[in-house]
């Protein structure tokens, strides 16, 4: 068996003295693992969040298999330099990791993860706002999006404000107002589409809502420790 692919690299885990088990994100075959023998060659390339030509083989279709890998772009010397850049990459790069199910095809997660990284390489992309609708997404993907289309206590489909933390369904303003204080306000940009720069309010908002939600159902209420951490570090910036 035996297959080719660009590949974006999210993980690695030590096996043996000296190999690694590769954690893969490919377009076709999802994420992907296989072994990989380290090399003074090879090992600058084995970074997290590096693009890869990966070509992956094994006796059989259900084995572990092998990588060898060539680099086709590494972002990591434009992000390590900016703590917030490089924690978000970590965080999108574990939260991946750890929710795909393995060798499952995600096309559509793999263009916006492609997408992404090059938003976070890039300081003037406005790569916060990417980050935060990237999260949403990846929750719709994953078959728990949010339900914007009507209120959830009226039927009402305007003036839309509010998002039940237990439903995930919008809530208009009139019905939402008296429980505010218990419900998620919808972003601006959200509601309206824009896309040019949002305010960090708005996007503190939607990391609120997203990481609420990735935690209930995925993580059993806690984030894991980068994406905790990227919260942390936008409200020092504040």
């Amino acid at each position: 068996m035996k297959w080719q692919e660009d590949g974006v690299i999210l993980s690695l885990r030590q096996h043996g003295e000296n190999s690694a088990v590769v954690s893969l994100l490919t377009r076709s075959h999802g994420r992907h693992a296989g072994i990989i023998r380290i090399s003074s060659r090879n090992r600058p390339i084995l970074q997290p969040g590096n693009t890869v030509q990966a070509q992956w083989s094994a006796r059989l279709s259900e084995h572990l298999g092998a990588f060898q890998l060539e680099l086709v772009h590494s972002p990591l010397a434009r992000i390590m330099p900016d703590s917030l850049r490089l924690t978000a990459m970590v965080s999108l790069l574990t939260i991946l990791d750890r929710l795909l199910a393995e060798r499952h095809p995600y096309s559509l997660i793999y263009d916006m993860v492609v997408n992404l990284m090059q938003k976070l390489a890039d300081p003037g992309s406005g790569w916060l706002k990417d980050y935060a609708i990237f999260e949403l997404r990846l929750l719709e993907a994953l078959g728990y999006g949010l339900d914007l289309s009507q209120c959830a206590a009226t039927g009402r489909q305007d003036d839309l404000t509010y998002v039940s933390p237990k439903s995930g369904c919008a809530v208009s303003r009139e019905a939402g107002l008296p429980y505010a204080n218990k419900l998620f306000e919808i972003p601006k940009f959200i509601i309206s589409g824009d896309e040019g720069i949002a305010e960090a309010d708005d996007i503190a908002k939607s990391l609120k809502m997203s990481g609420y939600f990735l935690a209930k159902y995925f993580f059993n209420s806690i984030l894991p420790d980068h994406r905790q951490r990227l919260t942390q570090l936008l409200d020092l910036s504040d």
